[in-house]
């Protein structure tokens, strides 16, 4: 019997997920916060909650299942290495989702301590889209307090916790995405920022429209580039699970 189990929060785990519950195969997907659990459709079985190697391996342990697809965030690399060690220590099958590129604009950095570097020897404001996880990073920037505008998605003790970290909590902005163009101008212009700090996320992840709006603004564009990763596309993953329910079933 076939039975797939698919590690997302990202657009391409939903879209799988949409996929197998359309196509009625077997399927449990697996989401680190409710926020993207509610994004997900009928028809597979939904775990929420962020899962260590050892909580990922007892999953597989108990779950049965065939397959494992990891279509975690590109930098997400801890779970990546955890979703790898746990399929390592059961002998369970895992594919790789690795999301397509866009043409880059502007200075590319390796890491965000690099842009950190970058940034200190630079004047004017800056908006950062890197997520809540490059906040201790950027709380290295001596001048954040005046410099430095924050979007990320909204959650509880945001604010409080950039504010231990010397960031003005007025120059939040907590918006779900994904953003317009006409969105992203509209942020950029309110911060009046003069840099916008971005990931190479891809199409899916609305690069090309943070790439826009920083050339219509006259904004500097800095984009961290993504670890080093390969895999399959989307398309080439619904391909292969189809194939594989389609032998076991």
């Amino acid at each position: 019997m076939f039975k797939l189990l698919i590690f997302g929060g990202t657009t391409e785990g939903r879209l799988l997920a949409e996929f197998c519950a359309g196509n009625g195969i077997p399927a449990d997907i697996s989401v680190a916060t409710d926020y993207g659990a509610e994004l997900l459709p009928d028809g597979v079985g939904v775990l929420s909650g962020r899962l260590d190697s050892g909580g990922i391996t007892s999953l597989l342990q108990s779950g049965g299942y065939s397959l494992v697809v990891d279509a975690t965030h590109p930098y997400a690399v801890d779970a990546t290495a955890n979703i790898a060690s746990a399929c390592d220590a059961t002998g369970t099958d895992r594919l790789r989702l690795c999301r397509g590129s866009s043409e880059l604009s502007g200075v590319c950095v390796r890491s965000v301590t690099e842009a950190v570097e970058l940034l200190k020897n630079c004047r004017g404001t800056i908006l950062s889209t890197l997520g809540s996880k490059s906040v201790e990073n950027l709380s290295a920037l001596p001048d954040r307090f005046d410099r430095v505008w924050l979007r990320m998605l909204p959650a509880d003790g945001i604010a409080e916790r950039c504010e231990r970290l010397g960031f003005d909590a007025n120059k939040l902005i907590l918006e779900k995405g994904p953003f317009s163009v006409e969105q992203n101008i509209a942020h950029i212009r309110r911060c009046d920022a003069r840099i916008v700090l971005t990931k190479e996320s891809g199409a899916v992840g609305g690069y090309p429209e943070k790439a826009e709006a920083a050339r219509v603004c006259g904004a500097q564009l800095i984009t961290l580039l993504r670890p080093a990763d390969s895999g399959f596309s989307c398309d080439e993953l619904k391909q292969i699970i189809f194939q594989r329910w389609e032998e076991n079933k």
